[in-house]
């Protein structure tokens, strides 16, 4: 009897490989012909489904040598998938209707920091590098988030600032950027623009801020910020795109597709936005031409990104973990949660908005509420749980803060509070499934909750923790009342009760 001969293992993705794939999946221009343009700090999955989509599709359109250099902060993992495939990846864009393959080869260069700190500090210092590119998470600015400073006291920082005299390599990306321009401005290299694509408010000014403290925190590091003040510029800019985790069936998805296998695979939805602020010292791609809105005033979209988007997704991640729900869109799935998301747009965020004019946020609304129930992307709320003590003041504190100052009551934000609260106090769902607390004041906060036996000594606890809510917040009864009754409320009678109680409200 003959033994069948299993089938041939499909190739990998690669230059080598990609004629091989249909030409409505290929990148937009030849990426071997892409010089390194743009350095990019934090190439996970969301830069690579949004920022390096946009300037493919630039260069497409304008040209220019526009390629990116990625680097990976804390592990090797993503040069190790694409560094194979010549940078190549697949983004994979899921809704109802079926699956878009894409293969993008803007990525030109991959750096691993902790392995080749020179190689960031020559790349940064380069005359072609003219933009640098930024998406590393609201924890990787090592900043206080309730006051925009640099956390002089954080371990990294502190070593970044001992050593960096001595030339030791940095930890830090804000010691990174410090120690690329020093060497930028000694080569005499031209100037560079910075741009911040992280869910911060005004986050050019925050790292235009933070580099300016760490320069000033330097023996003689006034002629550096001198230089730095002339010569680097720092847009703010805000970005758009839900990008759930890959998992293993994404990737079978795109090898089926693609007839080749990838393991940088990313997975994203068709809606994508990204609006920049137009302040650029040495150029930039044509990112108009791709969709992007270049302006002279970010803040408008930026808050409604924040406060609606980014607030509403905390909200239903916390209450969504604590129910049970795995993904955001069993959570909306849910009538009453679907419900109070819709209140707290409409009711608790929208009049804190200053909406550009001509710009429909009713139908931005109902377009978010769409978006969280696609069911094809799988976006699990334990990703949007993470880092929760970093991101509830951009996402929802801004809110309630202009909610007070109006004399409006933000029921359904202090919900989202007092989810969260619940969510780090208990590390348990309702039905008792243990929940991870990935957040970087995971140990403080289970420090300071352990001998809460109250919702009430809960909120006390939470609220005393400046790192998170300041000190203004805290000090206002209105808002300690509200978490109050919302974390009584959650306890006493789980997300339904709180949820119907507050809607009701």
């Amino acid at each position: 009897m003959t033994t069948p001969t299993p089938p041939e293992a499909p190739g990998r993705l690669s230059l080598a490989t990609l004629p091989s794939v249909e030409r409505r999946h290929r990148p937009l221009v030849d990426p071997a012909s892409l010089g390194v343009g743009i350095v990019h700090l934090g190439i996970g999955a969301f830069h690579r489904a949004h920022q390096a989509v946009y300037t493919e599709d630039a260069v497409a359109a304008a040209g220019g040598d526009w390629g990116i250099c990625g680097v990976t902060q804390r592990s090797r993992t993503v040069v190790d998938q694409l560094g194979p495939q010549d940078g190549l990846y697949t983004v994979l864009a899921h809704d109802a209707a079926g699956s878009e393959a894409r293969v993008v080869g803007a990525v030109r260069e991959l750096v691993f920091a902790g392995e080749a700190p020179d190689r960031l500090r020559e790349l940064l210092a380069a005359p072609t590098t003219r933009v640098v590119t930024l998406t590393v998470t609201e924890k990787g600015y090592r900043h206080d988030p309730a006051t925009g400073r640099l956390r002089r006291g954080d371990p990294d920082v502190a070593a970044d600032l001992d050593g960096f005299a001595a030339g030791r390599a940095p930890r830090t990306v804000v010691g990174q950027l410090v120690a690329g321009l020093a060497a930028r401005r000694d080569a005499d290299a031209g100037p560079l623009t910075l741009l911040s694509c992280d869910n911060l408010p005004a986050n050019g000014a925050v790292l235009r801020g933070l580099v300016a403290e760490f320069c000033d925190a330097l023996p003689a590091g006034d002629a550096l910020r001198a230089w730095v003040e002339e010569s680097v510029r720092f847009p703010s800019s805000m970005v758009d795109r839900i990008v759930p985790a890959t998992t293993a069936a994404d990737r079978d998805e795109a090898q089926r597709l693609l007839g080749l296998r990838d393991e940088g695979v990313v997975v994203t939805e068709p809606f994508r936005q990204w609006v920049v602020e137009d302040d650029f010292a040495a150029g930039r791609p044509a990112w108009e031409r791709a969709g992007a809105v270049l302006t002279d005033d970010v803040a408008p979209f930026e808050a409604m990104k924040l406060r609606l988007l980014n607030g509403s997704h905390s909200t239903l991640a916390y209450l969504g973990v604590l129910a049970g729900h795995e993904h955001v869109a069993d959570a909306v799935a849910d009538e009453g949660i679907a419900a109070l998301v819709a209140r707290l747009m409409a009711h608790d965020v929208e009049p804190t908005l200053a909406v550009p004019a001509g710009f429909d946020v009713a139908r931005y609304q109902q377009d978010l509420l769409d978006r969280f129930a696609n069911p094809a992307l799988r976006h699990r709320t334990l990703q949007i749980a993470m880092d929760g003590s970093q991101k509830l003041p951009q996402r929802l504190l801004g809110t309630i803060s202009d909610a007070l100052a109006a004399g409006r009551e933000p029921r359904v934000a202090c919900l989202g509070v007092a989810a969260w609260m619940r969510y780090v106090s208990t590390a348990r769902s309702e039905t008792g499934v243990p929940l991870p607390v990935d957040d970087p004041l995971a140990a403080h906060l289970a420090e300071v909750t352990a001998g809460a036996g109250s919702p009430g000594a809960v909120a006390d606890a939470l609220l005393g923790v400046p790192e998170v809510f300041g000190t203004a917040l805290p000090a206002d009864d209105r808002f300690r009342a509200l978490v109050g009754e919302s974390l009584e409320a959650l306890t006493r009678d789980g997300v339904a009760g709180a949820v119907r109680e507050t809607v009701a409200g």
